[in-house]
Protein backbone atom coordinates (compact mmCIF):
# COMPACT_ATOMS: atom_id res chain seq x y z
CA UNK A 1 0.00 0.00 0.00
CA UNK A 2 1.63 3.34 -1.24
CA UNK A 3 1.57 6.50 0.59
CA UNK A 4 2.15 10.16 0.36
CA UNK A 5 3.50 12.12 3.13
CA UNK A 6 3.58 16.17 3.88
CA UNK A 7 5.29 17.26 6.54
CA UNK A 8 7.73 20.63 7.20
CA UNK A 9 9.69 19.19 9.66
CA UNK A 10 11.91 16.76 8.51
CA UNK A 11 12.74 15.18 11.80
CA UNK A 12 8.46 14.52 12.08
CA UNK A 13 8.85 13.79 8.70
CA UNK A 14 11.54 10.81 8.85
CA UNK A 15 10.06 9.24 11.55
CA UNK A 16 6.41 9.16 9.85
CA UNK A 17 8.38 7.50 7.23
CA UNK A 18 10.15 4.99 9.77
CA UNK A 19 6.44 4.29 11.32
CA UNK A 20 4.51 3.28 8.29
CA UNK A 21 7.14 1.55 6.46
CA UNK A 22 7.30 -0.49 9.72
CA UNK A 23 3.46 -0.70 9.53
CA UNK A 24 3.72 -2.41 5.73
CA UNK A 25 3.39 1.09 3.88
CA UNK A 26 5.54 1.75 1.42
CA UNK A 27 6.29 5.95 0.99
CA UNK A 28 5.89 6.65 -2.76
CA UNK A 29 7.04 10.44 -1.85
CA UNK A 30 7.41 13.16 0.44
CA UNK A 31 6.72 16.26 0.64
CA UNK A 32 7.41 20.02 2.87
CA UNK A 33 4.23 21.77 1.81
CA UNK A 34 1.11 21.83 -0.16
CA UNK A 35 2.54 22.37 -3.71
CA UNK A 36 4.66 19.25 -3.21
CA UNK A 37 2.30 17.17 -1.93
CA UNK A 38 -0.06 17.97 -4.82
CA UNK A 39 2.22 17.02 -7.11
CA UNK A 40 3.35 13.51 -5.90
CA UNK A 41 -0.39 12.85 -5.46
CA UNK A 42 -0.84 13.32 -8.93
CA UNK A 43 2.14 11.41 -9.70
CA UNK A 44 1.81 8.67 -7.45
CA UNK A 45 -1.69 8.18 -6.71
CA UNK A 46 -1.27 6.69 -3.44
CA UNK A 47 -3.55 4.10 -1.41
CA UNK A 48 -3.13 7.43 1.39
CA UNK A 49 -2.03 10.66 2.06
CA UNK A 50 -0.65 11.88 5.32
CA UNK A 51 -0.68 15.48 5.71
CA UNK A 52 0.02 18.02 8.05
CA UNK A 53 -2.35 20.53 8.84
CA UNK A 54 -0.30 23.95 8.96
CA UNK A 55 2.33 24.02 6.37
CA UNK A 56 4.54 26.48 4.72
CA UNK A 57 4.29 29.38 3.42
CA UNK A 58 1.17 30.44 5.64
CA UNK A 59 1.19 27.86 8.76
CA UNK A 60 -2.25 27.83 9.11
CA UNK A 61 -4.57 25.74 7.21
CA UNK A 62 -2.65 24.70 4.31
CA UNK A 63 -2.81 20.82 5.20
CA UNK A 64 -6.62 20.91 5.27
CA UNK A 65 -6.93 22.99 1.93
CA UNK A 66 -4.52 20.57 0.01
CA UNK A 67 -6.55 17.17 1.60
CA UNK A 68 -9.73 18.68 0.49
CA UNK A 69 -8.30 19.23 -3.14
CA UNK A 70 -7.03 15.94 -3.28
CA UNK A 71 -10.38 14.72 -2.15
CA UNK A 72 -11.74 16.81 -4.96
CA UNK A 73 -9.44 16.01 -7.86
CA UNK A 74 -8.90 12.42 -7.18
CA UNK A 75 -12.11 11.19 -5.01
CA UNK A 76 -11.91 8.42 -2.66
CA UNK A 77 -8.05 9.08 -2.25
CA UNK A 78 -7.85 8.63 1.91
CA UNK A 79 -6.22 11.28 4.05
CA UNK A 80 -5.12 11.43 7.38
CA UNK A 81 -4.57 15.51 8.92
CA UNK A 82 -2.09 15.33 11.19
CA UNK A 83 -2.27 18.45 13.68
CA UNK A 84 0.11 19.79 16.92
CA UNK A 85 -3.20 20.99 18.59
CA UNK A 86 -6.88 20.15 18.82
CA UNK A 87 -8.22 21.53 16.02
CA UNK A 88 -11.55 19.93 15.51
CA UNK A 89 -13.70 22.25 13.21
CA UNK A 90 -10.92 20.70 10.61
CA UNK A 91 -12.35 17.17 10.74
CA UNK A 92 -15.54 18.33 10.40
CA UNK A 93 -14.50 20.23 7.57
CA UNK A 94 -13.46 17.45 5.54
CA UNK A 95 -15.79 15.08 7.20
CA UNK A 96 -18.77 17.17 5.37
CA UNK A 97 -17.58 16.17 2.17
CA UNK A 98 -16.69 12.60 2.26
CA UNK A 99 -16.80 10.01 5.50
CA UNK A 100 -14.90 7.95 4.21
CA UNK A 101 -11.51 7.45 4.26
CA UNK A 102 -10.87 10.40 6.55
CA UNK A 103 -8.58 10.86 10.02
CA UNK A 104 -7.89 13.42 11.97
CA UNK A 105 -5.01 12.74 14.44
CA UNK A 106 -2.70 14.54 16.98
CA UNK A 107 0.99 14.57 16.41
CA UNK A 108 1.49 13.06 19.62
CA UNK A 109 0.02 9.53 18.75
CA UNK A 110 2.32 9.34 16.57
CA UNK A 111 4.78 7.55 19.63
CA UNK A 112 2.08 4.94 20.19
CA UNK A 113 2.96 3.30 16.73
CA UNK A 114 0.76 0.04 17.09
CA UNK A 115 -2.62 2.25 17.41
CA UNK A 116 -1.19 4.91 15.13
CA UNK A 117 -1.03 2.54 12.55
CA UNK A 118 -4.06 1.26 13.37
CA UNK A 119 -5.60 4.14 12.67
CA UNK A 120 -3.80 5.33 9.64
CA UNK A 121 -4.96 1.21 8.31
CA UNK A 122 -8.28 2.13 8.95
CA UNK A 123 -8.75 5.16 7.08
CA UNK A 124 -6.51 3.49 4.20
CA UNK A 125 -9.43 0.55 4.06
CA UNK A 126 -12.06 3.23 3.37
CA UNK A 127 -13.09 3.90 7.47
CA UNK A 128 -12.59 7.25 9.55
CA UNK A 129 -9.97 7.96 12.43
CA UNK A 130 -10.79 10.78 15.02
CA UNK A 131 -8.30 11.97 17.84
CA UNK A 132 -10.42 10.86 21.07
CA UNK A 133 -8.79 14.64 22.71
CA UNK A 134 -11.41 15.86 19.65
CA UNK A 135 -13.74 13.74 20.72
CA UNK A 136 -13.70 14.85 23.90
CA UNK A 137 -12.91 18.51 22.79
CA UNK A 138 -17.19 18.19 21.05
CA UNK A 139 -18.32 16.72 23.62
CA UNK A 140 -17.67 19.54 25.58
CA UNK A 141 -19.22 22.12 23.85
CA UNK A 142 -22.73 20.25 23.56
CA UNK A 143 -25.62 22.40 25.10
CA UNK A 144 -28.87 21.80 26.24
CA UNK A 145 -30.85 22.35 22.63
CA UNK A 146 -28.57 20.21 21.01
CA UNK A 147 -30.19 17.22 20.23
CA UNK A 148 -27.36 15.20 21.63
CA UNK A 149 -28.25 16.30 24.85
CA UNK A 150 -30.68 13.63 24.55
CA UNK A 151 -28.16 10.77 25.14
CA UNK A 152 -27.26 9.35 27.88
CA UNK A 153 -23.59 9.85 29.12
CA UNK A 154 -22.90 5.91 28.15
CA UNK A 155 -24.61 6.56 24.55
CA UNK A 156 -22.17 9.60 24.24
CA UNK A 157 -19.14 7.06 24.83
CA UNK A 158 -20.47 5.10 22.26
CA UNK A 159 -21.53 7.60 19.63
CA UNK A 160 -17.53 9.38 20.70
CA UNK A 161 -15.97 5.95 19.76
CA UNK A 162 -17.67 5.69 16.92
CA UNK A 163 -16.67 8.38 15.87
CA UNK A 164 -13.45 7.16 16.18
CA UNK A 165 -14.12 5.12 13.68
CA UNK A 166 -14.69 1.75 16.01
CA UNK A 167 -16.41 -1.26 15.06
CA UNK A 168 -18.79 -2.71 17.30
CA UNK A 169 -16.78 -5.14 18.47
CA UNK A 170 -14.07 -2.08 18.77
CA UNK A 171 -16.45 -0.39 21.08
CA UNK A 172 -17.40 -3.97 23.05
CA UNK A 173 -14.27 -4.00 23.66
CA UNK A 174 -13.36 -0.38 25.16
CA UNK A 175 -16.12 -0.10 26.77
CA UNK A 176 -15.88 -4.15 28.32
CA UNK A 177 -19.65 -4.69 27.29
CA UNK A 178 -21.11 -7.02 25.47
CA UNK A 179 -21.54 -6.44 21.46
CA UNK A 180 -25.28 -7.36 22.20
CA UNK A 181 -25.07 -3.96 24.47
CA UNK A 182 -23.63 -1.83 21.76
CA UNK A 183 -25.94 -2.57 19.08
CA UNK A 184 -28.69 -1.61 21.61
CA UNK A 185 -27.18 1.22 22.80
CA UNK A 186 -26.51 2.26 18.77
CA UNK A 187 -29.61 1.72 18.23
CA UNK A 188 -31.13 4.09 21.10
CA UNK A 189 -28.58 6.99 19.41
CA UNK A 190 -30.15 6.46 16.21
CA UNK A 191 -33.80 7.05 17.67
CA UNK A 192 -32.71 9.61 19.89
CA UNK A 193 -31.25 11.82 16.87
CA UNK A 194 -34.00 11.27 14.88
CA UNK A 195 -32.01 9.48 12.12
CA UNK A 196 -33.96 8.16 8.81
CA UNK A 197 -34.27 3.77 8.91
CA UNK A 198 -31.95 3.10 6.18
CA UNK A 199 -28.74 0.88 5.74
CA UNK A 200 -26.81 0.66 9.19
CA UNK A 201 -23.35 1.81 7.60
CA UNK A 202 -25.17 5.60 6.18
CA UNK A 203 -27.36 5.47 10.11
CA UNK A 204 -23.80 5.69 11.72
CA UNK A 205 -21.88 8.31 9.44
CA UNK A 206 -25.24 10.66 10.12
CA UNK A 207 -24.53 10.18 13.64
CA UNK A 208 -20.80 10.83 13.65
CA UNK A 209 -21.54 13.98 11.46
CA UNK A 210 -24.65 14.93 13.87
CA UNK A 211 -22.05 15.07 16.19
CA UNK A 212 -19.27 16.69 14.42
CA UNK A 213 -21.68 19.64 13.32
CA UNK A 214 -21.78 21.55 16.35
CA UNK A 215 -17.65 22.23 15.74
CA UNK A 216 -19.01 23.96 12.75
CA UNK A 217 -20.49 26.93 14.25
Amino acid sequence: MRAVIAEDSVLLRVGLIKVLEMGGFQVAAEAGDAEGLLAAVAEHRPELALIDVRMPPGFTDEGVRAAMEIRRRWPGTPVVLLSQYVEERYAADLLSANTSGVGYLLKQRVADVADFVAAVRRVADGGTALDPQVVAQLLLRRRDSDPLARLTPREREVLGLMAEGRSNAGIAQALVVSESAVAKHINNIFAKLDLPVVDADHRRVLAVLRFLGASRA
